[in-house]
């Protein structure tokens, strides 16, 4: 059997998901026909330049690198939880520009989320105010497919020669039903668009044109039903708020987050702001133990040492300043949040 790491950590661009071992049998797809998957430029061009500064600059740990691999050598959802700020959401972006696997698809869970969310939009509405344009005769023009477009899981679902990548972020907000419900596509890696699917049965093939997540290039899908060839990478992010059913768990490659240490938040700025100086350091050992106390978030540091360093302050002044930017993210920690 090959290695099976593919994905190293390392930030450098490489293809070497060609290189991932075939599927477990019990996880093997074959949807199809395949599709090519995007191009390398349009990764950049469709994340937000915070994201791809993040991709870049990611610094995993040597667990967290395994269980990336685990999760893509095995096609099962990567679980990652953890406590805010410590880069769940970037850990996504990270893998998918190392191993070119194309834009994020990104689906944001909110309490009123539902698995239809994520697989397509479709408006109905929208479709009876076009068949009443023209005397009705644009019913002859516009089909369903028209006013119905792929969410991001439904993306990911469609069948890629290799793996898209997905984000499903901070699912602990969701409602009780929906990790099971998505449990049970990520698990038979297909779905069916009943709009499409009644809609086949008056057409001449049974195909139809739908757009897709983030693009406005359509894709043909066969009597409403899509089904994946590569799984693709799926991130599931949880802030640890709520417990999820072991039936969800034991089917995901769980992932958990800790605080990082010192030599772990060097890193991290290294990789975002250069060698940290002496005033850095200093800011790091504040932020360790103002962390032994309360929650924080990587983030506040990195804008401390920023912004500290760009307006020039005195050592008293700089420390002021840093305090007022690494607020404890809950209120419970000392009273009012500082």
């Amino acid at each position: 059997m090959p290695h099976w790491s593919v994905y190293t950590g390392t930030n450098t661009q490489h293809d070497g998901i060609a290189a991932l071992p075939e599927p477990p049998p019990w996880r093997a797809f074959d949807g199809g026909p395949p599709l090519p998957p995007p191009a390398d430029t349009d990764d950049e061009a469709a994340v937000s330049p915070d994201r791809v500064h993040r991709a870049k600059t990611y610094v995993p740990t040597p667990e967290s690198v395994q269980l990336v691999n685990a999760a893509l050598c095995l096609r099962r959802p990567l679980l990652v939880t953890g406590p805010p700020g410590t880069g769940k959401s970037s850990l996504a972006y990270a893998v998918a520009r190392e191993l070119r696997l194309g834009p994020v698809l990104r689906w944001n869970i909110t309490s009123r989320s539902a698995l239809a969310d994520g697989l397509y939009q479709y408006d109905p509405l929208s479709r009876l105010y076009a068949a009443r344009r023209d005397d009705g005769q644009a019913a002859t023009r516009d089909g369903v497919e028209d006013h119905l477009r792929l969410g991001p899981l439904g993306t990911a679902m469609l069948p890629y020669d290799r793996p898209r990548a997905l984000l499903v972020d901070e699912i602990d907000k969701s409602d009780l039903d929906l990790p099971n419900d998505l449990l049970n596509i990520l698990e038979e890696g297909q779905y069916e668009i009943p709009e499409l699917v009644r809609a086949a049965r008056h057409s001449a093939d049974g195909t139809a044109q739908v757009l897709t997540d983030g693009t406005d290039t359509p894709v043909t899908i066969s009597r409403g039903r899509v089904r994946c060839r590569a799984f693709p990478f799926v991130v599931l992010t949880s802030n640890g708020e709520r417990e999820f059913p072991p039936a969800f768990l034991r089917r995901c490659v769980r992932l958990r987050l800790r605080r990082p240490d010192r030599a772990q938040l060097t890193d991290i700025v290294r990789a975002h702001l250069g060698e940290p100086d002496t005033r850095a350091q200093a800011l790091i050992s504040e932020f360790l133990t103002r962390a032994g106390t309360g929650e924080l978030a990587t983030d506040q540091l990195l804008n401390a040492i920023y912004l500290t360093g760009v307006a020039g302050l005195e050592a008293d002044s700089r420390e002021k300043l840093a305090e007022r930017l690494m607020p404890y993210l809950s209120t419970t920690a000392d009273g009012d949040g500082f």
